[in-house]
C-alpha cells in the first residue's frame, strides 16, 4: 500500500472509530455487545461474532503507534470504515436507537452513533 493509501485509510479510521480504547473495551464486556453481530455459517451463534472480535482488533490498533502499523492494520482499518459508513448510512432504528442492536453493532466496530 502507497503512503498516500496510508494517509488516507489512517484519517478515515480515525474519523470513523469515535471511542476511546478503554471505552470500547468496556463496552466489549457487556451482554449488549457479546449479543449482536453475525457469528458465523453454522447459525449456532454460541461463537464469537465477527464485530466483537473486530471490536478487539480495533483497540490493539488503537495502542500501536502509527510507525508499528501493518499493511494488515491498514486493510482493517478500510474494513472498520466501510462498515461504520454502511450502516450509518442505514440510520439506525426510528425509536429508542440509544439502546438498539443496531448502536451496540456499531460500538463493537468503535464507533458510537449517540456521540456527537
Amino acid at each position: 500500500m502507497a503512503d498516500d493509501d496510508h494517509d488516507k485509510t489512517y484519517r478515515d479510521f480515525k474519523e470513523a472509530v469515535n471511542m476511546t480504547p478503554a471505552a470500547l473495551e468496556k463496552h466489549l464486556e457487556t451482554e449488549e455487545s457479546k449479543e449482536v453481530g453475525w457469528k458465523g455459517e453454522d447459525g449456532k451463534g454460541d461463537g464469537e461474532s465477527i464485530g466483537h472480535h473486530q471490536g478487539r482488533r480495533i483497540v490493539e490498533m488503537l495502542g500501536k503507534k502509527r510507525s508499528d502499523l501493518t499493511d494488515d492494520d491498514y486493510h482493517e482499518m478500510k474494513r472498520v470504515v466501510s462498515y461504520v459508513h454502511r450502516h450509518m448510512a442505514q440510520g439506525g432504528p426510528a425509536e429508542d436507537k440509544e439502546h438498539s442492536r443496531w448502536r451496540y453493532s456499531l460500538m463493537n466496530w468503535g464507533h458510537d452513533p449517540m456521540k456527537g
